[in-house]
């Protein structure tokens, strides 16, 4: 059926009719079947697209209207983060980041040469295929509630510093398309001054203007003029980077950002969660339609070997860096499967390169976007694969993991997330005064010499979620964090306070800096390591859980003689 032979006076209804039914028929379906319904978009799209039953046919229109689903995806993260993680994250995101897509474009560059391709072709494939899949890695994150573990964390920064990649290599285009001498460096460095000014002052405007304008926008009390300028904020700092030569999905993420630091935020993310989940899956859609599968079966031997180099390659590189940068074993596997796809703006690039400034020879960039298309559409596989390949270098002895039916039936009791010396000496304050505890911690070697024991103690990792509900976060009296990376447990407070709001936090903290970012994050209090640290947390515990005050000063005797 050619939907062009029939007259439809609304532009696009029949995308937008063919896109309504997949949500509301495929979606619960994959739910279900426990499916991730990204693979419900990526099939359905295949279905309907111009290479199957030609349902949709004019697929730039649609693909240009769902890319808005990645800038609202971007637009997301940006409220879930803040500059000052930011700034926490800048290891990660220059670092491993950086390195990455580094080494990356480097091995896949050499492979191409190696097949005959051109230098500046193999350059070019080699920069494209090196960035990951944003919308396709962060959804998954987001579905698994894995965006505050340690591989989600890391995944995050990566993506981050290839959002800002995409920059200079699309500048790089015009460059080699010139047929005269132009000074590359120079270029490129007035690019990136270029995008630092942009962006210093997109947020110094943001920060004088945002909170005026939605301070007044809220005195209306009109729920539609508020999600106008949620919109409206997201949508115009996206074109201001646009304009700037930069990505949307930048722009979108500063809009994020700036938000954060509002008390509109938890707002704001209830209002655009509906926009960004269906734009984002009219996005999976586009990227099924593209795939050509007469192509992929007349090609079949080389994209499938392509496929299993351009992964093999991403996914080494990711997990040895990830190691260097001292991820677990566990986390690192899960990293470097997770990053291992090509990516959106590999459209975008290849496109470019190929049609305005002819730098790819057409069948090439065909054959690149089917093998970037493909990589996506396999992308949860991959993570299923990491998942499975993780739990192999799990703890050896299972008990040490947190079971899913927890041995003890606990209630009004305390969650010490890291056990090491602080919280030791927390938990045997404790003890003394017979208040359940049980404590998480990610060094395997200390969780077994606790277990042995009979200490509660289990392997975990306390800025997720479901670990925190399987020890009982619904039922616990306080929560106490006395983990030494800073942006750890900056992380594991929001984890916290995002679902539990009402369960008290305490924080050991390093330094005055340090206490300040955690009290932005919501923790209740924080106590800095100069103020003899365990005896005062085991302080304010005693006092939550309702521990009469002369026990508590007997208690804080007893510890002191003993010590």
């Amino acid at each position: 059926m050619d939907s062009s032979a029939i007259h439809i006076p609304i532009p696009y209804l029949v995308e937008t009719v063919a896109f309504l039914l997949t949500v509301v028929l495929i979606v619960p379906l994959c739910h279900k079947i426990k499916l991730s319904p990204i693979l419900g978009y990526l099939a359905v799209g295949i279905l309907i697209g111009p290479h199957a039953l030609s349902i949709v046919s004019d697929i730039e229109s649609v693909s240009h209207i769902a890319e808005l689903g990645v800038v609202f995806l971007l637009f997301t993260i940006g409220l879930e983060l803040s500059f000052e993680r930011l700034k926490a994250y800048r290891k990660l995101i220059f670092g491993l980041g950086a390195i990455h897509v580094v080494l990356c474009a480097t091995i896949i560059g050499m492979v191409a040469f190696t097949w005959g391709n051109s230098p500046v072709v193999s350059l070019l494939i080699g920069l494209c295929l090196a960035l990951s899949s944003t919308a396709m890695v962060m959804q998954l994150l987001n579905e698994r509630n894995e965006m505050a573990s340690t591989h989600g964390r890391a995944s995050l920064a990566v993506l981050l510093f290839q959002d800002l990649a995409v920059v200079p290599i699309l500048v790089l285009l015009p460059i080699l398309a010139a047929e005269a001498d132009v000074p590359i460096f120079t270029t490129l460095g007035l690019a990136v001054l270029k995008a630092v000014v942009v962006v210093a002052v997109i947020i110094l405007l943001g920060r004088l203007i945002f909170v005026r304008v939605f301070h007044l926008v809220a005195r209306t009390k009109s729920v539609d003029v508020f999600t106008a300028m949620i919109l409206l904020s997201v949508l115009a700092t996206s074109l201001l980077t646009a304009y700037a030569g930069l990505s949307l999905t930048l722009g979108a993420l500063l809009a994020g950002l700036l938000l954060a630091e509002t008390e509109f935020r938890h707002q704001v993310e209830g209002e655009i969660l509906p926009f960004k989940g269906l734009l984002l899956g009219m996005f999976f859609m586009s990227v099924g339609m593209m795939l050509d599968f007469s192509l992929v079966i007349d090609k079949a031997g080389f994209l499938a070997l392509a496929l299993v180099g351009m992964v093999a390659i991403k996914a080494v590189v990711g997990v040895l860096l990830a190691r260097y940068f001292g991820l677990s074993t566990q986390d690192a596997l899960r990293t470097g499967l997770y990053l291992s796809e090509a990516g959106e703006f590999a459209f975008v690039l290849i496109g470019q390169a190929v049609t305005v400034y002819k730098l790819i020879p057409t069948d090439v960039g065909q054959f690149m976007v089917i093998l970037a298309g493909l990589s996506m559409v396999i992308t949860p596989l991959l993570v299923y694969i990491a998942g499975v390949l993780a739990a192999k270098f799990a703890p050896s002895d299972a008990h040490l993991s947190v079971p899913e039916h927890p041995e003890k039936d606990l209630t009004n009791h305390v969650i010490i997330a890291g056990y090491g010396r602080v919280g030791k000496s927390v938990a045997a304050t404790l003890k003394l005064n017979e208040i359940d505890y049980v404590a998480l911690d990610l060094d395997s070697e200390n969780v077994r010499r606790c277990r042995e024991v009979s200490e509660l103690v289990y392997y975990g990792d306390a800025a997720r979620p479901d670990i925190l509900r399987q020890v009982g976060a619904d039922k616990a009296k306080v929560v106490l964090i006395t983990l030494d990376q800073i942006d750890v447990a900056i992380q594991v407070v929001e984890a916290i306070k995002r679902r539990w709001p009402d369960l008290p936090v305490l924080v050991r903290a390093h330094d005055a800096q340090h206490s300040d970012e955690l009290y932005a994050a919501g923790a209740d209090a924080v106590m800095p390591e100069t103020l003899e640290a365990s005896l005062q947390l085991a302080t304010m515990v005693l006092q939550r859980v309702g521990v009469a005050p002369e026990q508590v000063t007997q208690t804080l005797l007893y510890m002191h003689e003993n010590q």
